[in-house]
């Protein structure tokens, strides 16, 4: 069974739904470690009652990212994981620790990339006018949230949404794909090529969603 690593900076809702599918049997992979930023982080007393080893690696107490970058991989890596998993990891990550996990350091974003890297994803989709938002689950490179994408969900902007709403929305989707993404990667059923990410033959299929609907 392959191992994985999570990352999280708080509660770690993403984090919450890896434990339930693994609990529920969708997920096969053993979670070998939930490693934090902040010691106050929630998500770790979640992670330790699901009986999953938790760290904290504070980056208060380093002068710089370099030196948090290497503490914290030194903290992963004695856990031999096969696949480390961002989970509202708030921290811009270096090149360094990036190329040291390339093609097995996963993300999560709310937003269809490449529209809407960075923050405040919701907020700019409202401002923009779109009509179909979502979130994104990609491969991390050194380049802000502009990795090889590995699926996406996509929700329509309803007249009357706020920020919050869209939010909400979009997060149920986030819980769904996430699960989906890691799997995938487990079960050998995806791989990069040239920069892309590739599914296997059965994976893929001609969903479409229109917003507003055509009627």
């Amino acid at each position: 069974m392959k191992n994985i690593v999570i990352l999280i900076s708080g509660r770690g809702s993403n984090m919450e739904a890896l434990i339930a599918a693994r609990d529920a049997g969708r997920l096969p992979v053993n979670i070998a470690a939930v490693i934090s930023n902040r010691p106050e982080a929630k998500g770790l007393e979640t992670a330790a009652k699901a009986g999953i080893v938790t760290h904290f690696v504070d980056h208060k107490g380093f002068a710089g990212r370099e030196a948090f970058d290497a503490a914290l991989a030194e903290c992963i890596d004695q856990f031999s994981p096969d696949l480390v998993v961002l989970a509202g990891f708030m921290r811009i990550l270096t090149e360094r620790f990036v190329r040291h996990y390339e093609g097995r350091l996963m993300n999560i974003h709310p937003s269809l990339l490449p529209s809407f890297p960075g923050l405040h994803t919701h907020q700019r989709a409202l401002a923009e006018g779109v009509r179909i938002h979502g979130c994104t689950v990609h491969f991390v490179t050194p380049t802000l949230d502009l990795g090889p994408v590995i699926i996406q969900a996509a929700i329509p902007v309803l007249d009357g949404d706020d920020e919050d709403a869209l939010a909400a929305r979009t997060l149920v989707q986030e819980h769904r794909i996430y699960p989906q993404a890691v799997r995938w990667f487990v079960e050998g059923r995806l791989h990069l090529e040239n920069g892309c990410v590739r599914l296997a033959a059965d994976l893929i299929d001609s969903t479409v969603l229109i917003s507003p609907e055509v009627r």
